[in-house]
């Protein structure tokens, strides 16, 4: 028999900027839309449960002796709530709204704006190998979540800001833009498997790297990669330098994460 909890906590009684505050400081529940959930699914005493949300499987990793689920929360989710399913359960967790600004760019380089039909053929090319990279599910024991900074600098670009080029409405900003002078060694936050690099059309230069469970991290605009496909990586390991290859205004590092095939804010992940 089906089984609905509500995850409520006490987070939806706290205002959003307390709520930011909390969850920089350890990736910790934060039920927004680019945020992350954490539900307990169990004690550790037994095996972890089979836990997906939208027929994707989730993260699980062990804490305080309770299992819990780690659920990447899409940018275009309505306040109210989602369900996961846990077993043969459905939980549901309340999502409190959360707004992201805009941001106006200009772009020199027109064909960055209006590709033509031919960069629009090698754009789709490129979406199914970076969207199988980021979709990845590789089944490891999960250690924890937390991520060390991939390169030192000021983070000029919020996650979730819906962007304009050259006047012309973007899909929101699905990373965090760190500033760095090109040639800035770029270091895997966490130990991984690299899961693809290429050369891509508005990414430039890119390396996505697969911790495992569904848990994927992003890099572009390099100017060199310094690592293969399927290479293993420890944390703190060079992987590439800052570049501005792709679609830029000047050198910096577009530093993505996701969980469950879904784009999440890299602050709420970031240890420091």
């Amino acid at each position: 028999m089906t089984r609905r909890i509500l995850v409520l906590f006490c987070w939806a009684l706290l205002p959003l900027a307390m709520l930011a505050e909390i969850a920089n400081a350890v990736p910790e529940h934060s039920p927004w839309p680019g945020g992350i959930a954490i539900v307990d699914v169990g004690s550790t005493k037994q095996p972890p449960p089979p836990v997906s949300f939208l027929d994707r499987p989730l993260l699980v990793m062990a804490r305080d002796n309770r299992w819990n689920a780690v659920v990447g929360i899409p940018l275009d989710t309505k306040s109210g709530g989602l369900s996961i399913r846990v077993g043969d359960n459905d939980i549901s967790i309340a999502i409190v709204p959360h707004a992201y600004r805009e941001q106006r760019l200009t772009v020199k380089n027109k064909s960055y704006v209006t590709p033509d039909q031919q960069q629009l053929d090698r754009i789709a090319r490129e979406r199914k190998i970076i969207d199988a990279a980021l979709g990845r599910f590789r089944r490891t024991t999960a250690a924890g979540i937390e991520l060390e900074a991939p390169v030192d600098g000021p983070r000029s670009s919020s996650f979730g800001l819906r962007r304009f080029f050259n006047e012309q409405p973007r899909s929101p900003h699905k990373g965090m833009d760190i500033a760095a002078s090109e040639g800035t060694p770029v270091i895997a936050p966490r130990s991984g498997e690299i899961a693809a690099t290429g050369d891509f059309f508005f990414n430039g230069n890119t390396v996505i790297i697969d911790h495992g469970q569904g848990f994927v991290t992003l890099y572009c605009h390099l100017s060199e990669i310094v690592v293969e496909e399927g290479q293993a990586v420890n944390a703190g390991e060079v992987i590439g330098a800052v570049g501005a290859t792709g679609r830029v205004t000047g050198p910096h590092l577009h530093f993505g994460t996701y969980l469950n095939g879904t784009a999440v804010d890299p602050a709420i992940l970031l240890a420091n």
